[in-house]
């Protein structure tokens, strides 16, 4: 139970005097002590800002499974959402440079703190810059943060300065100052997400919608619109241009997060297009990039998606790949299942497990007696590949669509133990931190990362 006591084999290419590989990563690796998780009071009836909680992992600590420390926001109202570190394994420890502040962006407000983690179980908020600042850049919306080389930070912004189309990408100095976009205006309508492999000159971005047509919730006439997006940029990685864009069409539509390959030298990724319910795989050849559909979830009838006029999509919101490379994780929201897939042959996934839990049609529905009021959605994997966390919550307007007792009754952070020898996942039900049972009130829980880097958030040069 939580309390607050405060507010196959790849390449992986070799080490240098800057950073460590994927499989290096792997071996130095130690078992988690704490995670950092998005809490959120948007949404709810609690008059609180959002915060960043520190979750006790340790198994041998008094206060395991507890939220031991919540550093607060200094405003209401943010809905703090994707956040990253000043620095990864691509840029860690150059010229001093170490993984030591997160930088959290408040989606709904535009707002973008900036939180030290020297003491790691105490954050401290360290700077905030203020949505005049971004506005001045035309720019709104900020999701995704990664650490880019030379000390630098980019955040995918997914609107303009009203928060229509277009979006594009904020660049951040080692200072935690706007250096200005990262891109040209133009380049790009719609974004969301990204990721780049330096050793292949190239970035890939996604497609979400303008904040001012998710932002409200889902509404299926933005979609037959044209409001939402379904393609991918690939990016010339130092020219700052889009080279290619390949557009998923009906069966690609929302396609949300983008996974290279740990491997620097691979060009094989995945992205879940969320609402079409499918899995694309993404490689290089003779030159271009090119999809293909790999794994598509069906559809299921349920009463309260008779209005929308459509069965209840699986809604595969959030995928990552063990640091080895050898499976691909997913969460179906909607219909209550967290997967794992073998892809030591990228273009043919094999499923090897999946349990089913919350959501709409989940078979599991309480743990240690806790009622689950969604389904499973941000993931993070332990860097040894043996323990899967995540949490429930979505976006607060869409949950508040379609998971509406979690705004009354908070989120909860689970784990499922993993066996990478056979491929299984085991739901650990000793295992819940319940995001609804601190002093304020109810609350949500969103985006999980390590002190010591993980699998969403690293990139290796």
């Amino acid at each position: 139970m939580a309390t607050d006591q405060h507010h196959h084999d790849h390449d992986h290419g070799v080490e240098g005097p800057g950073y460590t590989t994927p499989q290096a990563a792997i071996e130095r690796s130690q078992p988690e002590d704490i995670a950092y998780v998005i809490g959120l009071y948007v949404g709810t009836d609690v008059d609180a800002p959002d915060f960043i909680a520190v979750v006790d992992l340790d198994p041998d600590s008094e206060t395991y499974q507890e939220i031991i420390e919540r550093t607060e926001m200094p405003t209401r109202g943010d809905e703090l959402h994707h956040f990253g570190w000043n620095a990864c394994s691509s840029s860690c420890h150059i010229d001093g440079l170490e993984r030591q502040h997160l930088v959290i962006p408040g989606n709904r407000s535009g707002r973008i703190h900036i939180v030290d983690t020297e003491n790691r179980r105490h954050p401290e908020l360290e700077t905030v810059i203020e949505p005049d600042e971004v506005h001045e850049y035309d720019l709104s919306g900020p999701h995704t943060t990664h650490c880019i080389p030379d000390g630098k930070i980019m955040i995918s912004m997914l609107g303009n300065a009203k928060g229509e189309l277009p979006g594009g990408f904020l660049e951040l100095n080692d200072d935690f100052e706007i250096d200005g976009r990262w891109e040209l205006p133009g380049e790009i309508n719609f974004n969301y997400d990204f990721w780049y492999q330096p050793r292949h000159n190239v970035m890939v971005s996604s497609e979400w919608a303008a904040p001012v047509t998710y932002q409200p919730g889902l509404d299926m006439a933005d979609v037959e619109a044209g409001k939402y997006g379904s393609r991918l940029h690939f990016w010339n990685w130092e020219e700052r241009t889009v080279e290619q864009t390949i557009d998923l069409g009906e069966e690609g539509l929302v396609p949300l997060e983008v996974r290279f390959l740990h491997s620097p030298e691979s060009v094989h990724g995945y992205v879940n297009a969320a609402l079409s319910s499918n899995i694309f795989h993404f490689w290089k050849d003779e030159g271009e990039y090119r999809t293909e559909k790999v794994i598509d979830f069906e559809g299921r009838e349920h009463p309260a998606f008779e209005p929308l006029g459509m069965p209840a999509p699986a809604t595969p919101t959030d995928i990552l790949i063990s640091m080895d490379d050898r499976y691909l994780f997913g969460s179906n929201w909607l219909h209550g299942e967290v997967w794992m897939y073998d892809i030591s042959v990228p273009a043919t996934p094999r499923k090897t497990d999946s349990i089913s839990i919350g959501g709409y049609f989940g078979d599991i529905r309480t743990v240690q007696g806790r009622k689950l009021v969604a389904g499973p959605q941000m993931l993070q994997l332990s860097l040894d590949g043996e323990r899967l966390y995540w949490t429930t919550s979505l976006y607060s307007t869409w949950d508040n669509q379609f998971f509406p007792e979690e705004a009354e009754k908070g989120s909860v952070m689970l784990k499922a133990n993993v066996n990478p020898r056979k491929g299984t996942l085991d739901l650990d039900e000793e295992f819940l931190v319940d995001f609804g049972d601190l002093s304020a009130g109810p609350a949500r829980a969103h985006e999980i990362r390590w002190p010591d880097g993980d699998c969403t958030s690293d990139v290796w040069q």
